[in-house]
């Protein structure tokens, strides 16, 4: 999920009720919620990099612990106050956790078992950014002020409610539930159907953040992808689908993926589409690419590695870049 979102839910979490564990119990959950996401640095040593190092070992069951225990640390420097470091520590370990558990349901992935298993473990329940889930800490976030101001005007005395916060984090299961029950839904509609008169290799489903029944349904085939715009309240047909081929070029191919660039960034897809397209310059050559289709067809890609081939299929350059 995105930085503001796991924020959010540090608060809500802090104001739900962790706040009375320990003081600072808020800085401490909002250190601890993106803590994982310190891993994004990465991307100073460029794209491929990122990839590489996004989502990895501080995405992991084991630095847990530790990421919790700096949390607090950090914020024990920046206060100079005591702090009982069992509880804060419990708190900062949720908040870790938090993150981990947001990160594990949307299409991206999570290496939660390293260094013991590289596996990437994804739900493709929600949206890297969810408006729904947004707008429902949102509310909550400001749900205390608005409370105040009303108060203030009729000359009461308002006291912190935890309702608002617990109300959110409620909505936020379920809602996740209820995507969960949909996703499985879609991925039963796409894997009865036949395909090119073949049954499919595999299927998948991505979310739409504008509507929990909308998903993005990719089928595979020996030959081709096909990809749908799928709605839960509508028929499905199958035969509406945008069909993207698989290429024809074995050593084109072969060639590319001995690239570590190549190996790197299959490492983290898990539904590369191959595309071969033949250069005049260098002669008799090829550019190769190689997309995740979760992230948008082969018309709008936004992870590609690209390598340079000349005639006799050697490489001349590979690098990988992020599409926006």
């Amino acid at each position: 999920m995105d930085n503001v979102t796991h924020s959010l839910t540090a608060w809500m979490l802090s104001r739900a009720g962790l706040n009375r564990l320990t003081p600072h119990a808020t800085a401490i959950l909002l250190l601890s919620a993106n803590a994982p996401d310190l891993d994004a640095l990465g991307a100073l040593g460029g794209s491929l990099d990122y990839i590489r190092c996004h989502r990895g070992i501080l995405h992991s069951f084991v630095a847990a612990p530790f990421l919790a225990l700096a949390a607090v640390a950090l914020v024990r420097l920046f206060t100079r106050k005591p702090l009982r470091w069992g509880p804060a520590c419990l708190v900062a370990l949720a908040g870790v956790l938090s993150h981990l558990l947001l990160d594990w349901t949307n299409a991206y992935g999570i290496r939660l078992l390293l260094p013991f298993s590289t596996a990437w473990l994804r739900l493709d329940i929600t949206s890297l950014i969810d408006l729904w889930i947004a707008v429902a800490l949102g509310l909550a976030a400001v749900a205390p002020l608005l409370s105040r101001l009303v108060s203030a005007e009729i000359g009461a005395c308002s006291a912190p409610s935890r309702a608002p916060a617990i109300a959110a984090l409620c909505f936020f299961a379920l809602f996740d539930c209820a995507r969960y029950a949909l996703h499985e839904r879609a991925i039963a509609t796409l894997d009865s159907r036949m395909y090119a008169n073949h049954v499919p290799l595999r299927v998948a489903a991505f979310p739409v953040s504008s509507s929990p029944l909308r998903w993005r349904g990719l089928v595979e085939g020996t030959e081709f992808y096909a990809a749908y715009d799928i709605d839960l309240l509508k028929e499905f047909d199958p035969s509406r689908g945008q069909i993207f081929y698989k290429p024809d070029a074995p050593k084109a191919v072969a060639a590319a993926l001995a690239t570590d660039t190549f190996q790197q960034f299959l490492r983290f897809s898990q539904y590369p589409f191959w595309r071969v397209v033949p250069l005049d310059d260098p002669e008799h050559g090829a550019r190769v690419e190689a997309m995740d289709l979760r992230f948008g067809p082969p018309s709008d890609p936004h992870f590609v590695a690209t390598a340079i081939l000349d005639g006799n299929f050697k490489v001349h350059q590979a690098w990988f870049a992020l599409r926006h």
